[in-house]
């Protein structure tokens, strides 16, 4: 007989005994993933609905017209699938067009877009990005809306707004073959914004002159090109170039001449400013380019000086764009010295 002590152990023996699971087991088990996949799923919803709001303007309008906080998201949104693939039909959609009107204008009559806080910011965002969504549009009924809030030079973060969005608006008629149909109220109101003591609204009616074009535009280009902000001179020498006028030879001249910053390792700021200076003396150059051949002769002495320079330029998309407008000057030069 074999003593209990010394009884042969089976593996039985050594496992834990059996219980049944707990709740808490449980809800881990099945209610946790449960919840991590409904969420997954809503997620997944949520940006299929944002897709497809692009291809239902009424979706659009509905969540524009709720008295919500966050409904600048639903402008954002609309200006972003109008500048995408799928915004070429809504571009057209004059209906829409006006409806995005009545809503911008009833926000600024509402006085909203006025008062501090955070009330009056997300009022001014609504109205920001319906300004720039209306720019979109290549129909006139965009206009008008924008032509109000440019003149308004009270609120100049959304009379910028408007004063960008009718350049591009400006181009994408002109594109089609169309413009607007007040031309002359159109740029009276960028005029007038034009003479904000916000620089950063000068700058933008700088550039919309520029592409509007007309005589009116022209000798507002002219004063703006004398201004006391970098930038305003600079997008109204563009503008002047654009529109095939000597004068911006002036203000082209210091443009070619801003410095190269050095960099050192690690400097974002020195960096950033660098980036700044190429893109201002490659817009230079542009300009210069566009002016030669509207007038169909060779700039200054200054100007070419200044061009053969940047032809050793340490930023290479100077380089290159300096020594292609040596030779469109060489090419220019060749008929006017053989007769």
């Amino acid at each position: 007989m074999v003593e209990p002590s010394r009884r042969a152990i089976s593996q039985d023996d050594t496992l834990p005994p059996v219980e049944p699971p707990s709740a808490g087991f449980l809800v881990q088990l099945f209610l946790v993933p449960a919840i991590i996949v409904a969420i997954i799923v809503a997620v997944w919803i949520a940006f299929h609905w944002l897709a497809q709001l692009g291809n239902d303007p009424e979706g659009y309008l509905k969540a524009l017209r709720r008295p919500t906080e966050g409904r600048w998201q639903a402008a954002l949104n609309l200006a972003n699938d109008l500048r995408g693939p799928g915004g070429k039909a809504l571009k057209q959609d004059a209906a829409l067009a006006g409806e995005l009107a009545g809503i911008l204008n009833a926000e600024a009559a509402s006085g909203r877009p006025r008062a501090s806080g955070y009330g009056g910011e997300q009022s001014r965002a609504l109205c920001d990005y319906l300004c720039r969504a209306l720019g979109e549009f290549a129909v006139p009924e965009a206009a008008p809306p924008l032509v109000a809030r440019a003149a308004d030079v009270a609120e100049p973060r959304i009379a910028r707004s408007a004063v960008e969005a009718l350049a591009v608006l400006a181009a994408s008629l002109a594109a089609t073959g169309r413009g607007f149909a007040d031309p002359g109220a159109v740029t009276a109101a960028v005029i007038e914004a034009s003479r904000s003591d916000d620089a950063g609204l000068r700058s933008a009616a700088a550039f919309a002159l520029g592409v509007f074009g007309g005589d009116a535009a022209a000798e507002r280009l002219g004063a703006l090109a004398a201004d006391g902000a970098e930038d305003v001179r600079f997008n109204a020498a563009t503008g002047l170039a654009r529109l095939g006028r000597p004068e911006a030879y002036a203000t082209l001249a210091e443009m070619l001449a801003v410095p190269d910053v050095a960099v050192a390792a690690g400097d974002e700021a020195a960096q950033a400013s660098r980036y700044r200076r190429a893109l201002i003396v490659v817009n230079a150059l542009k300009a210069v380019g566009l002016l030669v051949d509207a007038v169909r002769e060779t700039p200054p002495e200054s100007i070419r000086a200044a061009v053969a320079n940047l032809a050793d330029d340490s930023v290479a998309d100077v380089r290159v764009a300096a020594t292609a407008l040596a030779g469109k000057f060489d090419r220019i030069a060749e008929p006017a010295a053989s007769r």
